[in-house]
């Protein structure tokens, strides 16, 4: 038993850098992923093939082969043109792609969100005069934001997970923790199992908490007049 706490202990080491990717990733993912969203909303054809073109290619490809591609692939290129270019820490291009990662599905995250908002209240907001901007800023996307709270909470613990990928790029993260120690002690299953506790132990709440996300706000959702008239209809609302 003593030896599977070990397990858990060194791949607790880990959790820090996990923590730190998974969380960068997260705020970049929502930045850069409400421009690709307004984007692919906007009026513009070129914007929003722009846009599309980046979603897809992201969500179409393991990040893992966008980690080596950023990792190795990016200096080796650059090194071929004679330019003497290699990453100074891999930490660098591990931040570049799981941020570049996140933002993708960020995108289709929010942008669900906006187009959730009634369209009646934006053209209330226009008929008061408000400029297009006031009202993405002031109405749209406070509400849109509200919206997808449990879905960002969602890419988080997604986030978490898929940081393991970042040990083949040579990211010392709780995955990467566990190789090392297995390969100096050779205690394969108790290094892999320690750090399958520690990614539950860490998952595993989160995903609670966005199901009580979820639970809240679908509470918090007014009925609808149809529905209420259809539920009395048939002897009233229990």
């Amino acid at each position: 038993m003593a030896i599977y706490l070990k397990g858990v202990m060194v791949a607790l080491k880990g959790l820090p850098r996990t923590l730190q990717v998974s969380a960068f990733a997260l705020v970049v993912g929502i930045v850069l992923g409400l421009f690709l969203a307004l984007a692919k909303m906007s009026g513009s054809k070129v914007l929003k093939v722009l846009a599309s073109v980046y979603i897809e290619v992201i969500r179409s490809t393991p990040m893992i082969a966008q980690a080596l591609i950023m990792a190795y692939g990016v200096p080796m290129i650059l090194q071929s043109k004679g330019i003497n270019f290699k990453w100074g820490n891999l930490l660098i291009p591990a931040l570049i792609v799981c941020g570049l990662n996140s933002a993708a599905y960020m995108a289709e995250v929010i942008r669900s969100g906006i187009q959730a908002i009634d369209k009646g209240q934006i053209e209330a907001a226009h008929s008061l005069g408000m400029s297009k901007r006031q009202v993405n800023m002031l109405i749209v996307l406070p509400q849109a934001f509200k919206i997808v709270i449990p879905a960002l909470v969602n890419e988080l613990v997604t986030l978490i997970k898929e940081t393991s990928i970042l040990a083949y790029v040579g990211v010392v993260e709780v995955i990467r923790s566990a190789q090392l120690w297995n390969a100096t002690t050779f205690e394969t299953f108790p290094a892999y199992v320690g750090a399958a506790v520690v990614y539950f132990i860490v998952c595993f709440p989160m995903s609670k908490g966005v199901q009580y996300l979820e639970k809240r706000l679908s509470a918090d959702k007014p009925v609808k007049k149809s529905e209420t008239e259809k539920s009395e209809g048939k002897g009233g609302i229990r």
